[in-house]
Order: C-alpha cells, then sequence, then structure tokens
C-alpha cells in the first residue's frame, strides 16, 4: 500500500467491522489476545514504500497488546540497509473508549512483564539514528526514549471517542526473538521522556 498516512486513514474507513482474533502479513502474524484491543485488517510487507499496517480498534483504557510473531533472521531488515531485522509500521488506531486521548504510546517487549533493554536488540530502530522516520497524521509532537525501556510517545492533539489516529514507526532487533509484543498506552506522561533529534513529526 502506497500513499500518505492521511490516505491509509481513508482506506481504514471502508474497511469491514468483524473484528479478528489474529491477522498475517508481510510474514509476521499479529494476534489481539492479550486484549484491550481488536485486530481488523493488515497489509504491506514492512518497507518504507510499502509498510506493515494494522487497523485496530481500542475499546477500554487500560493497556492494549498487540502480540507479534515470525520474527526470524530470514526476515531481513525492511527498514533500511542494515543488520538484524526490521520493519516500517503503521497503525490506524480507532479510539472506541469512553473517553478523549491526548497522547499514544508505544512500547516494545519481548517478555511481557519486563521492558526491553538494550541487551535484548529490540528497539524502535535505535541503531538507525536519524533514519527512523516516526509519524502521525493527527500528533505533531513526538518524544521518544530508548533506555531504560524501548518507548515513543505521540503527542499534541485530541483524539475524541470515535474518532482515528494514524502512527509510523520503525521496529528493529538485531538478535530477533520469533514472539514480541507491542505495549499501547493512552494519555502516558511525559516526563522524564527524552526528546528525539528528529523534533516534530513529519
Amino acid at each position: 500500500m502506497h500513499g500518505s498516512l492521511a490516505t491509509l486513514v481513508t482506506l481504514a474507513l471502508t474497511l469491514g467491522q468483524a473484528g479478528a482474533a489474529a491477522v498475517e502479513t508481510g510474514g509476521l502474524v499479529f494476534s489481539d489476545e492479550e486484549g484491550g484491543v481488536v485486530l481488523r485488517e493488515a497489509w504491506g510487507v514492512g518497507t518504507p514504500e510499502d509498510p506493515i499496517t494494522l487497523v485496530e480498534d481500542i475499546t477500554d483504557d487500560g493497556p492494549a497488546v498487540v502480540t507479534v510473531r515470525g520474527m526470524r533472521a530470514a526476515f531481513g531488515n525492511r527498514a533500511a540497509p542494515g543488520h538484524g531485522v526490521g520493519f516500517v509500521l503503521v497503525k490506524i488506531v480507532r479510539n472506541l473508549t469512553g473517553r478523549p486521548w491526548h497522547s499514544f504510546e508505544m512500547e516494545v517487549r519481548e517478555i511481557m512483564g519486563r521492558p526491553s533493554t538494550f541487551e535484548d536488540g529490540l528497539s524502535f530502530g535505535q541503531a538507525m539514528g536519524d533514519r527512523r522516520v516516526f509519524g502521525s497524521d493527527r500528533f505533531v509532537e513526538l518524544r521518544q526514549t530508548d533506555e531504560p525501556l524501548d518507548s515513543v510517545v505521540f503527542s499534541g492533539a485530541t483524539i475524541l471517542p470515535g474518532e482515528q489516529v494514524a502512527v509510523r514507526v520503525v521496529v528493529t532487533d538485531f538478535s530477533p526473538n520469533w514472539q514480541f509484543y507491542i505495549l499501547q498506552r493512552r494519555d502516558a506522561p511525559l516526563a522524564g521522556l527524552v526528546p528525539t533529534s528528529e523534533g516534530a513529526v513529519r
């Protein structure tokens, strides 16, 4: 799927409403089995031109967790030339909770109950530096941290119940684990996070 985040959001509006326990695209399987989120659709292979795109509804105020399976060395780094594995991820998220969101946080973990550390190799493109391109169609501010956990927080807009927002990140792993988790939180506190060199999102 080519085009801007706005184009992807428009396409998401045309998708069916039937929920799915798991969706597959680009050789990876994404599951909503941990709760808080309902996956609707997925497409793409993970390159900058054809990102893996997930369409989902977040249905309650707690953490919304997506389980990702299938990361192996043979997957390759589709986000940029380099070692390890990696892909560009776009998430189109609909707010089906009862309150507005003022921020949207994503965190990657290999083990559900433990934050990702530098040693496990999993991150939001930590080794890519300025080649990391994060973005959103609604949020205009971004704060990202690599240690002591791997987290990206989008903010600077209000997403009302029933509205959608799209965000774009890069996920890489230099010692790929077959399974990992993407934790999603809304209205996450920003204190202690370090602004990225990218500044405002594009």
